[in-house]
């Protein structure tokens, strides 16, 4: 196993990894809207939502991944009724490419984000 860290997301706060691969398989540690100083992106749904899937990104490219190598995702919402919001950003990122997903809304999330998303992906 090898423990997977970028520069071009927020440092884990807490004791994990931002991923984990082992063999051909990559697991993505839950993003928040954290910005890659550890600065909290203040903003709505959209730019939160924005921001997560750009760090998702940055550490499935570190790990040997893409968003087309994506196999399934988490999606964690503060607020259910942000789901259309948060679809729409999702679908754009992912473009054609399709992971199983499941989309939860939760009572409290990291920080009081409004969305955290995590990945598990096929990495070279």
């Amino acid at each position: 196993m090898e423990s997977i860290h970028t520069d071009g997301a927020p440092a884990a706060i807490g004791p994990y990894s931002q991923a984990m691969k082992t063999g051909n398989l990559l697991f993505c540690s839950g993003q928040v809207a954290l910005l890659p100083s550890g600065e909290l992106l203040e903003g709505d749904v959209e730019a939160q939502t924005k921001q997560v899937l750009t760090n998702l990104k940055a550490v499935l490219e570190a790990g040997g991944a893409s968003m087309g190598t994506v196999v399934r995702t988490t999606v964690f919402l503060k607020s259910m009724d942000d789901f259309p919001q948060v679809n729409a950003i999702y679908a754009e990122a992912f473009g054609d490419h399709r992971p199983a997903r499941a989309c939860v809304e939760v009572s409290r999330l990291p920080k009081d984000v409004l969305v955290e998303i995590d990945a598990i992906a096929e990495a070279r």
